[in-house]
């Protein structure tokens, strides 16, 4: 397995697919880098590397106590990045993902990096405060540690319908994605299962938006019941300078799985296209059937 060490000891896995300008994938808790294969085969196929990690105390990497927040995810993300010496990197990062690519760039600046993605990302701020009104309250997460404490796996199978919007009117149910995220999250140890909720409900990334200066792709459902969008992408839209913001409408937090080929397309296309004037907000309202 490819493996880094990290400097206190954690071993994180990491794929490794194919050749040219690095793309590298944060996944979103309690996940895996298992969670972005539909993406990374895409992209590889048209002629990207394309990189994907387990996250500390997720998936095939290592289960520590320590480290189960933010700052160390990023932390380990940037030995990654150093580890391989990437360069001109696109970074993608999904829910908890995208606050690990956004704190990444807040502690470690952009200058190995040429864009970023947040899809369906937590930042700027998951929890409701007396400045950030929008969030949710924490008795919100406070059930979810419960959930994760009295029964993980039946929560997992639970937390599913939401994730991918199976539990709405005529859906088309996948029980194959539903038994992959299962799969994915049960991998994940049970400190990272825990602590992670603190780690994407209370960190405010406010600051580290504002220190993006790197074109940036914000891909949000308009249905995401994991992270809402108003609380979420139509904010960070406005506070990332060259930000491009695409809704995708009845979307749902899984958006990655559930319309993928969308979501392909919309990412080949940014990181192929030319850079944003500096300081100049597109905002894109897109209608994006299911994938």
């Amino acid at each position: 397995m490819n493996t880094i060490t990290t400097r206190d000891g954690t071993q994180i896995y990491f794929k490794d697919w194919g050749t040219g300008q690095p793309i590298v994938f944060s996944h979103g808790w309690p996940l895996s880098a298992d969670a972005f294969e539909d993406q990374m085969f895409f992209l590889t196929s048209h002629g990207y590397r394309c990189i994907a990690h387990d996250r500390r105390g997720h998936g095939r990497s290592s289960q520590p106590w320590q480290g189960n927040d933010l700052d160390t995810y990023a932390d380990d993300l940037a030995e990654l990045i150093e580890t391989l010496d990437l360069k001109d990197a696109v970074l993608v990062g999904h829910s908890t993902g995208g606050g690990e690519v956004t704190r990444y760039i807040g502690r470690h600046g952009t200058h190995r990096l040429a864009k970023a993605v947040l899809i369906g990302a937590i930042p700027p701020l998951m929890l409701k405060t007396a400045s950030n009104p929008a969030g949710l309250p924490i008795e919100a997460f406070n059930q979810l540690r419960d959930a994760v404490i009295a029964d993980r796996s039946q929560f997992w199978r639970d937390l599913s319908l939401l994730f991918y919007g199976y539990n709405r009117p005529g859906a088309k149910i996948s029980e194959g994605v539903r038994e992959s995220f299962w799969l994915q999250s049960m991998m994940a140890g049970f400190p990272a299962s825990y602590f992670c909720i603190k780690a994407f409900s209370e960190t405010d990334l406010t600051e580290d938006l504002k220190r993006i200066d790197v074109p940036t792709l914000i891909l949000h459902g308009d249905d995401d019941q994991i992270v809402p969008i108003g609380a979420s992408a139509m904010l960070s839209s406005k506070i990332i300078k060259d930000a491009t913001l695409k809704v995708y409408k009845g979307a749902p937090h899984g958006m990655a799985t559930t319309h993928k080929h969308q979501v392909n397309e919309d990412l080949l296309a940014f990181i192929q296209a030319g850079s944003t004037p500096s300081g100049q907000l597109r905002t894109q309202r897109e209608l994006v059937g299911a994938g």
